[in-house]
């Protein structure tokens, strides 16, 4: 059984913990993390529009993928050791709801948490990445809440009943 771990900085310690939960010991776990390309982009771009193009060392974008990566395999380590079994560690770059579903592709289990409205239940409490990837993912897809999720009493009030 292959399962896929979403990893992202708001909420990794609640995928690692429901993947050791929900997952037997014998699974192939996969680490996910997806690094988005568009701020390194957006540094680069102003560098070479606004600042000059003589000195591509004195470009912003390239400190800033560095760090992506520092950051991605400091939560990808700190997430492994949370799991406390044997996994396997990915790092993508790109869209990061594209790079996630095309990972997820012939697992059997994708795990990830809510990263939207998180003080009520309902459709709001996934962000634009999170629901692409719910309404996308080729495999079961177990979603999870990052911190205890909220009571039955945030659903909105029930919609006047139209039979009267």
């Amino acid at each position: 059984m292959t399962v896929v771990v979403w990893i992202t900085e708001g909420s990794w310690p609640a995928c690692a913990d429901a993947a050791r939960a929900h997952t037997a010991d014998g699974a192939d776990l996969v680490l996910l993390h997806v690094t988005g390309h568009d701020v390194p982009a957006v540094a680069h771009g102003a560098y070479a529009g606004l600042l000059g193009r003589g000195h591509p060392e004195r470009d912003p974008g390239t400190r800033l993928e560095h760090l992506a990566d520092l950051s991605a395999q400091d939560l990808l380590r700190a997430a492994a050791e949370r799991l406390g079994r044997p996994c396997r560690s990915l790092e993508r770059t790109g869209r990061t709801e594209r790079e996630v579903v095309a990972v997820a592709e012939g697992a059997d289990l994708l795990v990830f948490a809510r990263d939207g409205d998180r003080s009520r239940l309902g459709p709001k409490s996934l962000g634009p990445a999170s629901r692409f990837v719910l309404d996308h993912a080729p495999c079961p897809v177990l979603l999870v809440w990052p911190e205890p999720a909220p009571g039955v009493a945030t659903l909105p009030p029930e919609p006047p009943d139209r039979l009267s």
